[in-house]
């Protein structure tokens, strides 16, 4: 225990370096598809793809989770509490999003993306949405039912309405 604020101090500056990748790159996905015949214009957005992916976004998330880890191994009991493994949960599901933006990444980088802007605006509703989750387990160190799945209906609301938004009153 002797470490254990300054490692949660490292472990909440990784998470925020990891959640700005995460805010961050579906919006260049954005920039990338609506721009998609400005050749030299996608040149610059697929390089800063690539660079807030692997220079940021990937260290700082491999950061939190082995920093998360060790703050775990220093206090096992964290893990008796419900909350904790509804933010664990929920970790599983960034980490899966985390992951799903180096794929689109990686087919944008080849032209070989059939989504959309709008698509994009919408999938970057996602991590707010876990992000909001997970502070609210931490700091209530409880699960708020009627909270979790009021945020998560409203999300889903935002994102059904991103989505179906006709294309001309986006741009």
């Amino acid at each position: 225990m002797e470490y254990y604020q300054e490692i949660l101090a490292f472990h909440i500056i990784s998470v925020l370096s990891w959640m700005a990748m995460l805010f961050y790159m579906p919006r260049l996905f954005v920039y990338h598809m609506e721009n998609i015949e400005k050749k030299e214009f996608l040149e610059v957005v697929k390089i800063q793809e690539d660079k807030i992916y692997r220079v940021i976004g990937f260290p700082a998330m491999i950061a939190t989770i082995v920093s998360g880890g060790i703050l775990l191994f220093i206090n096992p009991t964290l893990l008796e509490n419900d909350w904790m493994i509804a933010k664990l949960i929920t970790l599983v599901f960034m980490i899966s999003y985390s992951f799903s933006l180096e794929s689109y990444r990686k087919i944008l980088a080849v032209d070989g993306c059939h989504k959309n802007g709008q698509f994009f605006r919408a999938y970057n509703e996602v991590p707010t949405l876990l992000a909001i989750l997970i502070v609210v387990f931490v700091v209530t160190k409880s699960i708020p039912v009627y909270f979790s799945i009021g945020i998560t209906l409203f999300f889903g609301f935002v994102i059904y309405k991103i989505v179906t938004k006709k294309v001309s009153d986006v741009q």
